[in-house]
Parts: C-alpha cells; sequence; structure tokens
C-alpha cells in the first residue's frame, strides 16, 4: 500500500515551487489564482524571499500548503495513494490531495488558521521546546506535575517529543526533564505554543470557518493528528480539524498506525525531507522517498 504525506510548518525555504511555476502550465494558473484569493503575491516571496519574509504568518502555512498541493497537480496519476497523513498544517494539504477538500476552500482555510493562530500567540506570550532521548511517557508525566500550562505538542517520532505551553511552564519542564536524563531539551524559535490549550481563541475561530466550508468524501483515507487513526467521514474529519490546534500531533503513532495497516511505501509530497526521516526513525524497515522521485 502506498501512502503519501505532507509536511508542516518550518520546511519552507526560498525558491519553493518556481520549478513547478515556470514548468507546468496548470502549476502556474493555480499560484496565481492563490495570489488571487489571497490578495497579495505570495508566489514572489516563495520564488524570491528571503528567511524572514517566508517566517511572515500569513506566508509560511499558505507557502508550504501551496507547494504540497500543486505539487500533487504535477504529479497527475503518479499521485495514487491508498492512504493519506499530514503533518500539522499538511492534514489540510492531504485533505485537498484525497479530494475531501476543494484547493481554493483549503487556500482560504490555511490562511485564516495562520492568522488566527498569530493572534493567539499574541494574547499571550508562550513558547515550545524540544525534548529529545526520553521515554514519552515520562515526559507526559512531567508536564502533568507542573503547576503551569504545559502539554506534548508533537509526538513526531520514538524519542523525539515536542512539548508547548506558558515561558515559565517550560522553562521549569526543561529543567526537570534535563534533570531526569534527556537528552536534549531545548526551547524552539516559535512565536507561541501550538497545539496545546493555549490556542483555544484560534480553535473557535477556525472552528466557524471549517463549519461553513463543504467537505466531501475522501477518495482515501486520512490519518488525522488527533487519534492517529485513519477517517473518511467528513463530520469526523472537520471535527479532528478542529480539535487539532488544541490537541497534540500524533505522528509517531499514525506513522505506525500506517504501516501496521499495511502503508509499504511512503512518500513525502511537499518541501524538505523531515517526515521521511520521523517515519524511518519509527520503523527502520519503513521505505521512504520525496515525491521529486516520482517526477524524474
Amino acid at each position: 500500500m502506498k501512502a503519501f504525506v505532507f509536511p508542516g510548518q518550518g520546511a519552507q525555504f526560498s525558491g519553493m515551487g518556481k520549478d513547478l511555476y515556470e514548468n507546468y502550465s496548470q502549476c502556474k494558473d493555480m499560484f496565481e489564482k492563490a495570489n488571487t484569493i489571497l490578495g497579495f503575491r505570495i508566489s514572489d516571496i516563495m520564488f524570491e524571499g528571503n528567511d524572514e519574509e517566508l517566517k511572515q504568518t500569513k506566508v509560511t502555512q499558505p507557502a508550504i500548503f501551496l507547494h504540497s498541493t500543486i505539487l500533487v497537480a504535477a504529479l497527475g496519476n503518479r499521485f495514487d495513494p491508498d492512504l493519506v497523513a499530514g503533518h500539522s498544517l499538511g492534514e489540510f494539504s492531504a485533505l485537498v490531495a484525497n479530494k475531501a477538500l476543494s484547493f481554493e476552500d483549503g487556500l482560504v482555510l490555511v490562511s485564516k488558521r495562520a492568522m488566527a493562530m498569530q493572534k493567539a500567540c499574541e494574547a499571550q506570550e508562550s513558547t515550545m521546546a524540544a525534548v529529545i532521548g526520553m521515554d514519552d511517557k515520562l515526559v507526559e508525566e512531567v508536564c502533568e506535575s507542573i503547576d503551569d500550562i504545559v502539554v506534548p505538542a508533537n509526538y513526531n517520532t520514538n524519542g523525539q517529543i515536542v512539548i508547548s505551553g506558558t515561558i515559565s511552564g517550560i522553562d521549569k519542564a526543561i529543567s526537570i526533564l534535563t534533570e531526569k536524563g534527556a537528552k536534549r531539551a531545548i526551547k524552539l524559535a516559535v512565536g507561541g505554543a501550538f497545539h496545546s490549550p493555549l490556542m483555544e481563541p484560534a480553535r473557535i475561530e477556525l472552528e466557524e470557518a471549517i463549519n461553513e466550508t463543504p467537505f466531501s468524501k475522501p477518495a482515501c483515507p486520512v490519518y488525522q493528528n488527533v487519534n492517529a487513526l485513519p477517517s473518511c467521514d467528513p463530520n469526523a474529519i472537520k471535527a479532528n480539524l478542529v480539535a487539532q490546534l488544541t490537541s497534540p500531533v500524533r505522528w509517531t503513532q499514525s506513522s505506525l498506525n500506517m504501516i501496521a495497516d499495511g502503508a509499504t511505501l511512503f512518500t513525502e509530497v511537499g518541501p524538505g525531507n523531515v517526515l521521511q526521516g520521523l517515519i524511518k526513525k519509527a520503523d527502520r524497515s519503513a521505505v521512504v522517498q520525496s515525491a521529486a522521485k516520482l517526477m524524474d
């Protein structure tokens, strides 16, 4: 079985998608349509912008979404998944790719999501930290023991988890986790506590937008971040997308569940190769590749 997976925020780079724009008329049309929908030329920033410009909230999430979904269009019938999944933001790319959501509606939702998350970040100072080389259960117990908002945010792969919360809570967690033997526990350069209760204002805002957006039955199951389980039910998909903002991304569990359900080849669709590495660490027997390999 073939699984196609879609990356989230952090995978952006200057020049992303320029080859698609220049070599495929359909892709050029999609980029121009995106420029119109967003009200600014995001394609110019993607192709020529510097790192700071690409890090703008209104740019980063739509840019990664566009790279992934437009790459799917370029793949044509080489995109033939039995199942799909996306990491955080990548879940929206996966849902457009498997026809649960239109390209246009997906882009509008991603843009609204980015802006809602930015507002939530500005409402309260918060942050995230990566914890390497420690059992997930122990990380969970430390988070629970702290009298502040600190929660697991991303279960990325075995022995690699990201925690999210208030700055004071994260500082306490880093100190305790280091004391208890974590190989590394370091703050990340992010604007806020994504996938935590501090994103509740953004969740409320996104819920309204998602409920107003038509979703269809997908062409194949999507393994969702919230529960790491496959779904083909549009109502369940919508509810899980909303819950995702304040819940952890269960990527390790999703990877292992896809493998247990028969996935033998994972193709990453979008910028970078982060997900290939995470899946390989979760199960060394997994076969992974970039979508670029299918373009050869």
